[in-house]
């Protein structure tokens, strides 16, 4: 199922700053040559990541599910000057494919690329998060959400992605193991008194998560 219309995300695409080189390099290559690479997430997307990160300012940012390093990019933009990006990749050729870039770019000594199980290393990083983006297999993103909520300081953000899941959380009955779970989160999410949140329809869908205060 389509959840925008083509000439819509083209329009939307159009008036959107355009990325910077590196960034333009990274969505190229990977649309040209990696077989999954509709997991990329698209430039309105992270121009919204990039400015989401500039208006905060974090300081210590979690990225799960890095692929090939375009939204760790993206977050990295607002550190501050002392600040930390710390992103997780389970796969070794993504992960080494996005060491490549992460060693052209301007942000590079902050940013730190974890190669493993997240769920495994999570609990080993000592920070606490001002904002946690969630990109990585869906089946486990109630316990991604769960094990970084401690971790999340008072009004920190989380940023879960792929929460309308091609459309397929619109079906019923749902269908596939990945749409139940994304419905399971979403509505997790909406019953957690802990946070507040708003569901965008940017490309696949983003939850933005704020934990309140």
């Amino acid at each position: 199922m389509e959840m925008i219309h083509p000439l819509v995300e083209q329009y939307a695409d159009t008036f959107t700053t355009a990325d910077d080189a590196l960034k333009q390099r990274i969505h190229e290559e990977t649309c040209s040559k990696h077989p999954k690479a509709h997991m990329i997430s698209g430039k309105v997307q992270g121009r919204f990541l990039s400015f989401l990160s500039t208006m905060q300012q974090p300081k210590y940012v979690l990225e799960i599910g890095t692929f090939t390093g375009y939204s760790a990019l993206c977050l990295a933009e607002g550190l501050q000057n002392d600040g930390e990006l710390h992103t997780i990749e389970l796969r070794e050729t993504d992960a080494h494919t996005a060491q490549g870039y992460f060693n052209l770019s301007v942000k590079q000594r902050q940013i730190h690329l974890h190669v493993g199980d997240a769920l495994d290393i999570i609990p080993k990083l000592p920070h606490q998060w001002d904002l946690i983006f969630i990109d990585a297999d869906k089946i486990n993103y109630i316990t991604y959400y769960e094990l970084v909520i401690p971790l999340l300081k008072n009004n920190g953000i989380i940023l879960a992605d792929n929460v309308l899941f091609h459309g397929q959380v619109l079906e019923h009955p749902l269908k596939g193991k990945n749409a139940v779970a994304i419905d399971q989160f979403n509505r997790h999410v909406a019953q957690d008194d802990r946070t507040e949140n708003v569901l965008l329809t940017i490309r696949d869908g983003l939850l933005l998560i704020k934990k309140k205060a």
